[in-house]
């Protein structure tokens, strides 16, 4: 047989109980088996914690990820109520995210907005208004207007999902600097 590493130890050896051992001494080989019994450990547990969040507390944590996302997708550009570049960028929502679940991770609804206007100035609305036409067109207003009428109930699976989706955008854009 072929000589190997010791998965625990680095040491070499040559396996003399079959081609699939993987550690060199009965040492080596508890400290391997709790290794393992470790990361199954904290995968269930994981698993376990997931089950236990609420929908509550899934759209807060995709609300974070989701506005994560806009930042990085318009980081550089200026606020698209005042045309300031922000001291501190905020995904800002034109048709409000308590009030709008419909649109609320609507990559149409949010841009970035400075601290000032989205905070201060309530969203700086009539404003965003008007760099919201400008950026997206009078048509698809139309349509994002018609969607923020609608009522939305989220549940864990599609919360789930935005914030894997997010994720992996945020990695991507993250990947192509």
């Amino acid at each position: 047989m072929k000589e190997r590493k010791c998965k625990i130890c680095s040491a070499n050896f040559k396996p003399v109980y079959s081609t699939t051992q993987m550690v060199c001494s009965v040492t080596c080989s508890v400290v391997y088996k709790n290794k393992l019994n470790d990361k199954a450990w904290a995968k269930k547990k994981k698993d376990m914690k997931e089950k236990l969040l609420t929908v509550q507390e899934l759209m807060k944590t995709a609300q974070i990820v989701f506005n994560k996302y806009i930042r990085l997708r318009d980081a550089g550009k200026k606020c698209i109520s005042c045309g300031q570049v922000p001291k501190k960028e905020n995904a800002g929502h034109y048709f409000s995210a308590g009030t709008h679940t419909a649109v609320r991770y609507d990559e149409m609804n949010v841009h970035l907005q400075c601290e000032h206007c989205n905070t201060y100035l309530s969203g700086n609305l009539i404003e965003y208004r008007k760099g919201l036409l400008s950026k997206i067109g009078y048509d698809e207003y139309a349509l994002l207007e018609a969607k923020a009428n609608d009522t939305r109930k989220f549940t864990k699976e599609e919360l789930f999902d935005i914030i894997k989706i997010y994720k992996e955008k945020i990695n991507e854009i993250k990947n192509k600097k």
